[in-house]
């Protein structure tokens, strides 16, 4: 029995053995799969203490188990207020498990939103910096270790449509004007031709010095400045010469007048902008072009044609990430109508507030009273171009998951909501024709509802009444931006008694909100002076195509004539902004 006994052992242990062998032969394929398939991360820690660096050597497989711990302390460092010693711990956990998309999401919101607001808003650069922060780790690391996670693309949108498009921080007006002059060298002329050429632009560097003459431009150009012989810094060094040339050489300058005006400039200078947008802000030229014919608005000369989304306002970069969430989204899961309800919020911000307006004024400086400082301001208001979209898209979202018996209510409730805000906007707009037609539809599909049972001027009376009593600073934008642009409307048709009742009933609805805000210290919530509103409200009317030109000009020389007044503001607003541009030009040139 002993014997045998002995038999079974060595035979168990060579069997053990063998296996073990077996198993260890294949370990090098097995790491070498995980390796490419980038299913392990070897990144050492940096700045962690010695202790939690050893441990997690030392400890190996069980580095979960020091994830977790590390994950409890984050939390509570973020619910006692460290939000830093929170950041912290937070980069140690992607570097840990960059695979932990919940992480990657905590530490840019941490960033974004908890840090950001610990800083004064009196230094609005320094929040912004924290913002910016939070949107890029999401974007440049935590979406390339997690290409599948709808939440991080859900994340980033509602950093975008929230945090920055929104009015909750302080700094919000700051915040839109760094992704308005952040874009607008990239994508103007918003042209549905320009997005094009963006789209079908080369993709590398490689492909660009194929065309013709390219590389000897490029040689010339690396030979008036040395900025530009490198080729990982070749692009982002041109664009800054084409906006900052005092930062180059003369001679890098004089070389771009040289090729000014030719197709080889042309074909280089789309090449680098569509290059930058893909590679710095990772934002694909195709997906904006095809973005643009999905959701832009359509233009009133030609219903057949589809004007581009205004990429200089936050909520189309939601929008944006919203989309790259739907692609990779669980086909009818609860991930996926949130990117969806991402997405038609995005095109109601766009329809509320889409259009912008930025105000530049002259002051003198705090420390000096004869140095002048240039200030902008951005003002939003209604883009009604948007509201068949917005609608469009509501609509196919709810017949979306009728199909898939999920509950939409919520759905059904904000479409229901956005007709009734849709009646008042375009009846204050000055179009009643589209106000009735959109009113009859709301009575119609939602017949239940008591406040529609009324006329149409009963119902925008009652409406207006009621945002009164609570009103909101989106909604006293709408309310008098439209009452100003409809009065000025009437105004240049000769009524001037409804003109006149127009602007006294927006002055009412300002002073209304100005008092209910009086206390109020910051200026986010705080409306602008009402001479500056009753300017964005002639340029809202004047850039206005639904009006007839003839229509327009016969205002403005009315206003000339009557209202020197504001004849003169426009007039110098006007002449202030063809100085900065002819200013920028004269100063190119000469560099």
């Amino acid at each position: 029995m002993r014997f045998r006994d002995i038999i079974i052992y060595v035979v168990c242990f060579a069997c053990s053995f063998g296996m073990l062998y077996l198993a260890s032969s294949q370990l090098g394929e097995l790491t070498s799969a995980r390796g490419e398939m980038k299913l392990v991360s070897n990144e050492p820690l940096e700045n962690a203490p010695p202790s939690l660096a050893f441990a997690t050597v030392a400890m190996g497989a069980f580095r979960g188990l020091i994830v977790d711990i590390l994950w409890m302390r984050a939390e509570q460092l973020k619910e006692d207020g460290q939000y830093f010693d929170a950041k912290q711990i937070a980069e140690w956990i992607t570097l840990l498990q960059p695979r932990f998309a919940s992480v990657w999401d905590f530490h840019g919101w941490n960033m974004a939103y908890n840090i950001s607001v610990a800083i004064p808003a009196s230094r609005p650069q320094e929040r912004w910096h924290w913002v910016k922060n939070g949107y890029e780790l999401l974007r440049d690391k935590g979406i390339p270790k997690n290409p599948k996670s709808i939440e991080l693309y859900r994340s980033i949108g509602w950093i975008f449509q929230h945090k920055i498009g929104g009015v909750t921080d302080d700094a919000h007006k700051y915040y839109k004007l760094q992704i308005y002059h952040m874009m607008k060298p990239l994508v103007e002329p918003q042209t549905e031709e320009s997005y094009q050429r963006l789209a079908e632009s080369p993709k590398s560097l490689g492909e660009i010095l194929v065309q013709p003459g390219m590389a000897e431009f490029l040689n010339k150009l690396a030979s008036a400045d040395t900025s530009f012989s490198k080729l990982s810094t070749l692009v982002d060094n041109y664009l800054s010469l084409r906006q900052q040339p005092g930062r180059y050489a003369p001679a890098a300058f004089a070389l771009i007048d040289e090729y000014r005006g030719s197709e080889l400039l042309e074909s280089f200078d789309v090449f680098a902008k569509a290059y930058y947008l893909r590679n710095t802000l990772k934002l694909e030229p195709e997906l904006m072009d095809e973005l643009n014919r999905l959701y832009g608005p359509v233009d009133y000369k030609d219903p057949n044609k589809v004007i581009p989304l205004n990429w200089l306002h936050p909520d189309v970069h939601a929008m944006y990430w919203g989309a790259k969430g739907l692609a990779v989204a669980s086909e009818g899961s609860q991930e996926e109508l949130n990117v969806d309800r991402l997405v038609f919020h995005s095109l109601q911000n766009l329809y509320r507030r889409g259009k912008m307006v930025i105000y530049t004024s002259r002051i003198p400086a705090e420390n000096d009273p004869c140095e002048i400082v240039v200030r902008e301001s951005i003002f939003q208001f209604p883009d009604l171009r948007m509201f068949q979209r917005y609608d469009d898209v509501l609509r196919n979202v709810i017949l979306k998951y009728d199909e898939l018996n999920l509950d939409l209510k919520s759905l059904y409730n904000a479409h229901k909501n956005m007709l009734k805000q849709a009646v008042q906007l375009f009846y204050q707009g000055g179009d009643k024709a589209k106000a009735l037609k959109i009113y009859n539809t709301l009575r119609k599909e939602y017949p239940d509802n008591k406040d529609v049972q009324v006329s149409l001027v009963a119902f925008v009376r009652n409406r207006l009444i009621g945002e009164l009593a609570s009103i909101g600073i989106h909604d006293a934008r709408e309310i008098i931006s439209l009452m100003l642009k409809d009065g000025y409307y009437r105004y240049a048709m000769g009524d001037d008694d409804e003109a006149y009742g127009r602007e006294a009933m927006a002055k009412e609805v300002y002073d209304n909100y100005q008092a209910a805000f009086a206390d109020e210290s910051v200026d986010r919530v705080v409306l602008p002076d009402f001479s500056v509103l009753r300017y964005v409200g002639l340029r809202m009317f004047l850039d206005d195509e639904q009006y007839p030109e003839f229509v327009r000009m016969n205002m403005l020389e009315r206003i000339r004539q009557q209202r020197p007044d504001l004849y003169k503001k426009l007039e110098k607003h006007n002449k202030f902004v063809m100085q900065q541009i002819q200013k920028e030009q004269e100063q190119k040139e000469n560099e």
